[in-house]
C-alpha cells in the first residue's frame, strides 16, 4: 500500500486569518517502508513572518522571498501525493492549510477522509500520555536529536519512524533462526541465538510419561519424527 507521510510548516495557526504555507515535505512509504522518494519544497507566503512562527521553525521572510510560490509547485505536489493515503501528525492542522492552498488556485481540496492522523493513533494506543512527536519519538526510541527547529522534510522522516512503530512496523517481521540473521533494512529487528540455551522446562516425570504415551501411539507416529538429543532444540526430520 502507498502512503505519503506529510508534515507543513506555516506563517500561523490559521488559515483563514490569512496565513499561509511556507514549506512542504513529504516521505513516500510502500508497505510502511520509505522507498526514497521524496518531495519537499520552500514556499515564498508572499506576506510576513510572525516572529512566534518564526521562533517555531526558522524560516525567516527574507529567506523564504524569492521561493517558488505554491501556485508553482501544486501541479508537482499533487502528482507526487497521487491519491495515496496522506500520514500527518495532528493532520487537521496541516489538511486546512493545504486545502486552503488549493482553493486559492482554483484546484481541488483533498477530502479529509485520506489523512491518516497520527496523533488520533498515539492517543489511542497511549491514552493520557503525551503523544507529540518528540513524546512519541522518547517512548519509540528514536534519535531526534536533529529536531533543534522544526523542519516539515525532517519531520515527515521522524514521523515516518513513528507510524512504522505504531503499526507495530520494526516488529512486523518475525525472524526465526538457529544462528545469526543479517539484515540490511533498518525496518526490522535483527534476532539473535541465544548466548546460553534457556533450560528445559519439563520435568522429568512429564518426559517419561510423554513417552509412554508415544509409545502406545504405534510406529507411524508423528511424534516418532521429532528427533531431540538432550541440550538441543527439536528439530523435524522426515523418516526413511
Amino acid at each position: 500500500m502507498r502512503e505519503i507521510v506529510l508534515d507543513t510548516e506555516t506563517t500561523g495557526l490559521d488559515p483563514s486569518d490569512g496565513h499561509r504555507l511556507v514549506e512542504i515535505g513529504g516521505i513516500e512509504l510502500y508497505n510502511c517502508i520509505p522507498t526514497g522518494q521524496v518531495f519537499h519544497r520552500y514556499i515564498d507566503p508572499q506576506r510576513d513572518m510572525p516572529e512566534s512562527a518564526f521562533e517555531v521553525h526558522g524560516l525567516s521572510r527574507e529567506f523564504l522571498t524569492g521561493k517558488p510560490l505554491f501556485e508553482h509547485v501544486v501541479e508537482e505536489f499533487l502528482v507526487f501525493v497521487g491519491d495515496a493515503k496522506l500520514v500527518i501528525h495532528n493532520a487537521e492542522f496541516d489538511m486546512r492549510f493545504l486545502n486552503a492552498e488549493l482553493q486559492r488556485v482554483g484546484r481541488s481540496m483533498i477530502a479529509f477522509n485520506r489523512a491518516v492522523d497520527t496523533l488520533a493513533l498515539a492517543r489511542r494506543r497511549h491514552p493520557g500520555l503525551p503523544n507529540s512527536l518528540d513524546a512519541l519519538c522518547v517512548r519509540y526510541g528514536i534519535d531526534n536529536s536533529r529536531r533543534t527547529k522544526h523542519g516539515a522534510l525532517l519531520d515527515a522522516e521522524i514521523l515516518a519512524e513513528v507510524y512504522a512503530e505504531l503499526n507495530g512496523g520494526r516488529q512486523a517481521a518475525l525472524l526465526l533462526a538457529t544462528g545469526d540473521i543479517r539484515v540490511e533494512r533498518a525496518d526490522i529487528i535483527v534476532v539473535r541465538q541465544r548466548p546460553e540455551p534457556l533450560q528445559p522446562r519439563l520435568s522429568a516425570d512429564e518426559a517419561s510419561s510423554h513417552a509412554r504415551f508415544v509409545e502406545h501411539l504405534g510406529k507411524h507416529a508423528l511424534w516418532l519424527s521429532y528427533i531431540a538429543d538432550a541440550g538441543e532444540t527439536p528439530e523435524l526430520r522426515k523418516r526413511a
